[in-house]
């Protein structure tokens, strides 16, 4: 019995490796560069969240090894096909989520990115990853495009961007998810909208904490 799988056979296995080594070497950003008052508030506005991640256009911001391989799990033991992610980067989690689809045996995922050196750099990822078949970039304002041609369904949304965006961008998804719908949420703590939405049982949800920067939400209706 073989229990080889795209996520930990090449050319993934390595590239991921690879990928993970360029992150932490990569220069981190000097946030004493901006008056804390200024990135608290780009930080929780609904109109200059634009900016800031401008400013973070060259910074990895990737999902750790532990989310990328629970986003893989996640997706393999729900059967995803039709994931959505809502921030993609440099396309590290994108590329478990893609794994995962393959395993399935297809499917698609729709990321979204405002930055294009990032998607630039995401695209050839996906490329020497042997899973670009799999994926649908949206480049811009994710309130935007992810507003339209989405699939029926949604299976799994994966949500990374802009954590003011959190509460909106559910919103604009919520119709598409069914009874088992999973939402992964990073660093969730930053958007309290969202979190008193997914953990009340009344809007047709079941939400814990998974470790210390992960909200995991399941669609109960």
């Amino acid at each position: 019995m073989t229990t080889e799988n795209t996520l930990t056979c090449a050319p993934m296995a390595p590239l991921l490796d690879h990928l993970f080594n360029e992150a932490s070497a990569a220069a981190r950003f000097d946030f004493t560069q901006i008056p804390e008052e200024e990135t608290t508030r780009m930080m929780h506005s609904k109109t200059e969240y634009l900016n800031l991640y401008s400013l973070l256009k060259h910074m990895w911001l990737p999902v750790s090894r532990e989310t990328g391989k629970l986003l893989y799990m996640l997706a393999r033991s729900t059967k995803a096909t039709s994931v959505v992610e809502f921030g993609m980067s440099f396309g590290l989690s994108t590329l478990y989520l893609a794994a995962a689809l393959r395993d399935n045996g297809g499917g698609k995922v729709i990321t979204s990115e405002f930055e294009p050196t990032k998607v630039a750099k995401a695209r050839e990822h996906f490329v020497q990853a042997g899973v670009s078949d799999l994926v649908e970039i949206r480049v811009g304002d994710a309130l935007n495009t992810l507003a339209v041609d989405l699939p029926e369904t949604i299976d799994l949304l994966i949500l990374d961007g802009a954590k003011v965006l959190y509460d909106d961008i559910l919103h604009l998804l919520e119709s598409r998810f069914h009874p088992g719908t999973m939402i992964i949420a990073d660093n969730a703590s930053y958007n309290q909208n969202y979190l008193t939405h997914v953990c009340s049982a009344e809007n047709g949800y079941l939400s814990v904490p998974f470790s210390d920067d992960v909200e995991l939400s399941v669609r109960l209706r």
